[in-house]
């Protein structure tokens, strides 16, 4: 059997940048094990898997190199840049998960692709963990909560670029996420994403959470459209717009590699 295969940097527009996502169509669901065996080998944050449903809908999964992942945005905006490529006069889709139901996404004009997520804001946290404040090295000056993951947020960028997460004690607040943030020197706001429990110990660049982390920024900076850098190594430019009820997440995305996946008949 024969699949094929796309690899794209997300949330940038040169290769090498972004996040890479593997994106692989199907006409059917293959067994869970085998998408899980694929995103292994693969070794990206993601691998996306999409099927085509009887409305012109697309149910899509995504797999990290360690588990089946409820929610991801980088790895969404890749299939609709494969979706767009394919078919020039395409310029809107939908995506549907369990966790978060439809996600609209439109290609513009220029290239960039839109998103609609829900709107998932962080609450403030009850109980913070001492495995949290244990496992940055800098301590944070707020700590907040949302299904997906901890914020932990600094007062300026300089603590976010510096500070070194102890991939241990953070992989024992599973299932969820750590994601440091702060305030902005060149854009609104700058996050890293910590996730050693779910797919590896930083993610280059995480559309998912900027539905939680622009609503957040969005009330603290008194704006609705924002612009973010996740400042990885990798880096990558994220773009926000705070409605009441979802987020519109932007990015341009490159293509870097299409080819054929081999596998036993």
């Amino acid at each position: 059997m024969q699949l094929e295969m796309f690899q794209i940097d997300a949330f940038t527009d040169r290769l090498f940048g972004g996040n890479s996502a593997a994106v692989v169509p199907l006409q059917t669901w293959l067994p869970d094990a085998l998408m899980q065996s694929i995103a292994v080998e693969n070794n990206l944050s993601e691998t996306a898997f999409f099927v085509r449903q009887p409305d012109g809908t697309y149910a899509i999964r995504w797999f990290s190199p360690l588990s089946e992942i409820a929610f991801c945005g980088h790895a969404t905006l890749a299939s609709a840049f494969v979706l767009f490529r394919q078919d020039s006069a395409v310029k809107k889709v939908t995506f549907t998960a369990p966790a978060v139901g439809s996600i609209d996404v439109a290609q513009r004009a220029d290239g960039r692709i839109t998103m609609r997520f829900p709107l998932r804001a962080p609450e403030p946290a009850e109980r913070i963990p001492p495995a949290l404040l244990k496992g940055l090295s800098i301590a944070p000056s707020e700590v907040l909560v949302s299904d997906q993951a901890w914020f932990a947020l600094y007062e300026n960028e300089q603590s976010v670029r510096e500070v070194v997460p102890v991939p241990e004690l953070l992989a024992t607040l599973g299932p969820l996420d750590v994601v440091v943030t702060a305030p902005g020197l060149d854009h609104d706001f700058v996050s890293r994403y910590f996730w050693p429990a779910n797919g590896g110990l930083e993610d280059p660049v995480t559309g998912s959470i900027h539905a939680g982390l622009a609503p957040l920024w969005a009330v603290r900076l008194g704006k609705s459209d924002l612009v973010a850098q996740q400042a990885s190594a990798r880096s990558g430019i994220v773009y926000c717009q705070v409605m009441p009820k979802h987020v519109l997440v932007s990015g341009d995305a490159v293509l870097f590699l299409q080819g054929i996946i081999q596998l036993p008949d």
